[in-house]
């Protein structure tokens, strides 16, 4: 069983809000230093990545290869949340509702040099996330990321120029990678990570980005009753695969890692009762939808549909997950299921 001594909503927590086209400030339980927003009932914005260590207002799309974009109007990480103005059009319309995903990592960030290149982190060794910024030089390079434990999956992002977005998944390995903003199966290159697997205390570039490139990372370690990579395989029955975590979901995020098809979002707050958990595509812009797919349980997730999207028979799927609660918290009650 999965203790932790502390509570995951201050550390990651999906916020529900409706916009307003007024200026008005969004409390979501913690402070955070990552938010991701996506319109749930329109296609038309983008999904929105603010974070702490770019600064306020700047934001980039996972559904997108763009550099980075500066928006007129506010959006301030504040403290238990952030501030939205009245005419943005991207996070506060009137008639919108959005989906926003927090976590809380160190601020602004500070100069790591244990890597070959120094970066600057922002980092949480408790949830096993950072925020991590650097400048690449154009040849292999090491990066520290700022946490005590080995990053198990990375989302790197460069800023100051059009690029994908690279992800790095500790159960494809270090010679292969996968488009956040694509449906492409995973593919094999030592420009991404240089072949070299991560330590606990720097991950590896190749030569991708070339020199100058701004890049920005997102790493996130596994952590015991809080967070967990993986892989699971498709049975392509309704009847579907089962993933133990050992902690009830708040969130996950999974893609088909052999086949071309989009990213999947789940979380605990959108519906919030099993089967018809609802669900975004961090690659699309579309509205969510909220056909059956998954089943967020007290110890893990079970899917629920026979789609090659989500559990097509013999192929494997990478995931991350954040929990509501423990299976177990620390004051000995176990975890239900929705």
């Amino acid at each position: 069983m999965s203790y932790i001594s502390f509570q995951p909503q201050d550390y990651f927590n999906t916020h529900l809000y409706s916009g307003n086209d007024t200026t008005n400030n969004q409390q979501v339980g913690l402070t955070p230093d990552l938010v991701w927003v996506k319109c749930r009932n329109n296609a038309t914005p983008s999904h929105y990545w603010v974070d702490k260590v770019r600064g306020d207002k700047k934001y980039i799309s996972s559904n997108a290869t763009t550099a980075e974009q500066t928006d007129s109007n506010t959006f301030d990480l504040v403290s238990g949340g952030f501030n939205l103005a009245g005419g943005n059009g991207w996070t506060n319309v009137t008639g919108r509702n959005y989906a926003s995903w927090n976590w809380l990592a160190n601020g602004q960030g500070s100069s790591n040099t244990d890597g070959s290149i120094t970066s600057t982190v922002s980092a949480n060794t408790t949830s096993g996330f950072s925020i991590v910024k650097f400048t690449a030089t154009g040849s292999a390079a090491t990066i520290g990321h700022g946490l005590s434990t080995v990053p198990k999956m990375i989302l790197v992002k460069r800023t100051d120029s059009s690029h994908t977005w690279q992800v790095y998944h500790a159960s494809i390995g270090a010679t292969k990678y996968l488009e956040l903003n694509e449906t492409q199966a995973e593919a094999t290159s030592s420009g991404r990570w240089n072949d070299t697997t991560p330590t606990n205390s720097v991950f590896s570039i190749g030569s991708e980005w070339g020199s100058g490139a701004v890049l920005i990372a997102y790493c996130f370690s596994d952590i015991t009753g809080f967070s967990k990579t993986g892989l699971y395989e498709g049975n392509g029955n309704a009847d579907g695969a089962f993933i133990y975590t050992g902690f009830k979901p708040a969130f996950v995020l999974y893609k088909g890692k052999g086949a071309v098809q989009s990213w999947n979002i789940n979380d605990n707050k959108r519906l919030g009762y099993n089967p018809n958990n609802a669900y975004l595509f961090p690659n699309l812009t579309q509205a969510e939808s909220d056909i059956t797919r998954i089943d967020l349980l007290s110890n893990g997730f079970k899917l629920r549909t026979t789609d090659a999207g989500q559990n097509g028979s013999g192929q494997g799927y990478i995931y991350i997950a954040f929990a509501e609660e423990p299976l177990v918290s620390s004051n000995g009650v176990p975890a239900t299921a929705r």
